[in-house]
């Protein structure tokens, strides 16, 4: 089995909620454990991340970037990227705002920098917007046209699980698609292994 990290930020409970169905899309791999971690209980303790061979990240946007906290995990990870210990894994990133743009592409690009610091591998959101084939919109996948990573949407002051169907299934989809990109890549080799 090959396992997959989804680190996560939620303050009002939408991204964890996100990263649920993310996790659920990647488990319907036979062959992919994917496990939820929260990047506040991360920042303590880095080093877990080198037991994964992939890891999906995800955070709110606030401000145009990613959360405080979840800035706060990045850079807790100084001293692998330092001797390069994550080089080789899979990375991929998500991110919720409340406005259907929001500046979630910045989230994204921040996580995507991240990932090829470490040296990473980046799985970005592979589907065409549903809409453009007459689904309707809520319904649609990939509605907000990301293809860097996955964005969703919660209106502001909703439920945390008040998202529109097309943004559900879209989370199950992009976890399955990483999952399904770690099993033909197989395990990262170890950092310095012979070529």
């Amino acid at each position: 089995m090959q396992r997959l990290a989804i680190v996560y930020h939620s303050a009002q409970g939408h991204t964890a909620h996100i990263a649920t169905h993310v996790a659920e899309g990647a488990r319907s791999s036979a062959t992919v454990e994917a496990q939820l971690l929260e990047a506040t209980e991360l920042a303590q303790r880095p080093d877990e991340l080198l037991a994964y061979d992939g890891v999906v990240l995800g955070s709110p946007t606030y401000l145009g970037g990613v959360s405080g906290p979840f800035k706060g995990f990045m850079d807790a990870t100084g001293r692998l990227w330092r001797t390069q210990r994550l080089k080789g894994k899979l990375a991929a990133g998500f991110t919720v705002s409340s406005l259907p743009s929001g500046d979630k592409q910045s989230t994204l690009t921040s996580m995507f920098v991240f990932a090829m610091q470490h040296g990473m591998l980046w799985v970005g959101n592979p589907f065409l917007p549903g809409q453009h084939d007459g689904v309707p919109h809520d319904q649609a996948v990939n509605r907000l046209g990301s293809w860097s990573g996955l964005m969703a949407q919660a209106g502001h002051a909703a439920a945390a699980d008040a998202f529109v169907p097309g943004d559900i299934t879209t989370a199950r989809l992009f976890g399955r698609h990483v999952a399904q990109t770690l099993e033909r890549l197989g395990p990262p080799r170890a950092a310095g292994a012979a070529a």
